[in-house]
């Protein structure tokens, strides 16, 4: 597919948590279709490997996604060198669980952060440059945006915060012709999904879903799928297909998840220790060892 000419061919797009991950397989989708790839991410060496392996032009960043003004100076580093972005894919993030009230507030806060306020701080960073090109901008969401899991309070929070800021800034941009899509995402086979499934609190709870939401989907195959989106400048893309359909029962879901968790936390509670699981995903140990992993 390498070099075939579409809608995006000769674009410029950045894709934030890009090192690894969903983030590196949509900029790989892009690239095959013609796209100049800005990389955002707090992975230096994860970063240049997906940069080198990419058939086009493309280069790095390595930047914190809730640092305003290291995302204002790579935003404007961007254009210097590869010219004013038309696509902007906000995918950074992390995940944490186990109980709220046990939760370190530190680790709890940073999810926030890095999900939602880094979020932010990017559409801030670029939509200059995408209302000059009339560009979209594609959110990262989640099933968790739609439908809130317990002893996942942090994630799920951020998640249903930038699904509303993402519908806030379509309304925002829509008379300058700036189109903003959200990406509603099951489980996505990465680092961090890869790392829930070693904690029991996480194991036990998607284990307990039924079975069409407890599948995990490659991120090649997600990535294609999100970049279709962009093409189309779809305002919500679904992966799996059935999420969208959750969109028209999510008022009947907080009470089905409370009256799931009543049942079945306090039997699953005396089989496993429901602790903390800290910072999941590689972006998330690297963070640990010194706020190095959010964007990558």
């Amino acid at each position: 597919m390498t070099g075939t000419a579409g809608p995006l061919a000769g674009r410029v797009a950045v894709v934030t948590g890009a090192a690894r991950g969903l983030g590196a397989a949509v900029a790989r989708d892009l690239a095959d279709r013609g796209v100049t790839v800005a990389l955002i991410g707090r992975e230096e060496r994860g970063l240049a490997e997906v940069r080198d392996s990419l058939p086009g032009r493309a280069e790095c960043w390595e930047v914190d996604v809730t640092d305003e003004a290291g995302m204002a100076e790579a935003a404007h580093d961007v254009r210097e060198r590869l010219g004013p972005v038309s696509v902007v894919v906000a995918n950074a993030g992390l995940a944490e669980g186990g109980p709220f009230a046990e939760s370190d507030p530190v680790t709890w806060r940073r999810v926030i952060e890095v999900n939602l306020i880094g979020s932010a701080i990017t559409a801030r960073s670029f939509v200059p440059q995408l209302r000059a090109t009339r560009g979209y901008y594609l959110q990262i969401a989640s099933l968790a945006s739609i439908g809130a899991a317990p002893l996942m309070s942090a994630y799920c929070a951020s998640k249903a915060g930038v699904e509303s800021f993402a519908h806030s800034l379509r309304a925002e941009l829509a008379h300058e012709h700036v189109g903003v899509g959200i990406g509603y995402l099951n489980w996505t086979d990465t680092d961090m999904i890869r790392d829930a499934d070693q904690k029991p609190v996480l194991r036990e709870l998607r284990a307990h879903m039924p079975r069409p939401a407890r599948k995990v989907y490659p991120a090649d195959q997600v990535a294609r799928h999100m970049v279709r989106a962009i093409e189309r400048r779809r305002a919500a893309a679904y992966v799996p297909a059935w999420l969208r359909a959750t969109q028209l029962v999510r008022a009947g879901m907080p009470p089905v998840v409370t009256a799931f968790s009543k049942r079945e936390l306090p039997r699953l509670m005396r089989e496993t220790s429901f602790e903390a699981t800290g910072l999941l995903g590689a972006g998330g140990r690297a963070d640990s060892l010194g706020r190095r992993g959010p964007g990558g």
